[in-house]
């Protein structure tokens, strides 16, 4: 089994990704195996790891994992790499992975900013047409426009 970054106690180390796993399961609504699979991959030494590896590390079937890792890797989290004249597939997490994670999904949020704002043409002037849509708008824009500027 890989052994945690650093000299940290394993049960600390355990600890801390069960942490990571209860995070993701009630902020994201992931299963709690994907954030245990996530927490190990940010604290794992060596940094790449086979499913083997980390299904050891937190505890998982290997049966479990498939899907886990199939997300991970499908959001962007996670990447899958393999070595010349290994068949073993391994994982990591890319020091920008969360930066890219979330300008990708900003970006998306402005993109439905733009599809909102055919939905307020839509109502025309008519405010119990347009208010949930308008309150969209108002949302997106929270996370996608600079402090101090608005639509």
């Amino acid at each position: 089994m890989s052994k945690p970054h650093g000299d940290a106690d394993h049960e600390q180390t355990l600890n801390w990704v069960e942490q990571v796993a209860t995070f993701c399961s009630e902020a994201w609504g992931l299963a709690p195996i994907t954030g245990r699979i996530l927490g190990w991959l940010l604290i794992c030494d060596p940094p790449e790891q086979s499913v083997g590896d980390i299904a050891d590390a937190i505890g998982a079937s290997r049966a479990s994992m498939t899907s886990n890792m199939r997300l991970l890797t499908s959001i962007g989290l996670v990447r899958r790499q393999t070595r010349l004249g290994e068949r073993t597939a391994y994982y990591h997490i890319e020091d920008d992975a969360f930066e890219k994670v979330v300008r990708r999904r900003l970006a998306a949020f402005a993109a439905f900013g733009d599809i909102a704002e055919e939905g307020v043409k839509l109502g025309g002037n008519d405010e119990t047409h347009t208010r949930r849509i308008r309150s969209a708008q108002r949302s997106i824009a929270l996370l996608t426009e600079p402090p101090g500027q608005s639509r």
